[in-house]
């Protein structure tokens, strides 16, 4: 029993060593002039705002006191 407790061990911590040599580097290779994603849009672009960029500031500025505790619990 004791024998083929150590074979089972030996067997995982195998496995395991192997798991982890066989990692490679991902690396990522930008090549000039290429595609490097999609274009983004400003935020205050959006049906929402119609593209007031105050008016999504304010709303921003409101998001934010929001999540203040102290200001909301009104300390």
């Amino acid at each position: 029993m004791r024998g083929r407790l150590i074979v089972v061990a030996a067997a995982a911590i195998a496995a395991v060593g192997l798991a982890g040599c066989g990692e490679k580097d991902q690396v990522v290779v930008y090549k000039q002039g290429k595609y490097q994603g999609k274009a983004d849009t400003k935020p205050w672009d959006s049906p929402e705002f119609g593209g007031d960029k105050a008016k999504w500031e304010e709303r921003i500025k409101a998001r934010n006191l929001s999540q203040n505790e102290y200001r909301r619990m009104g300390g």
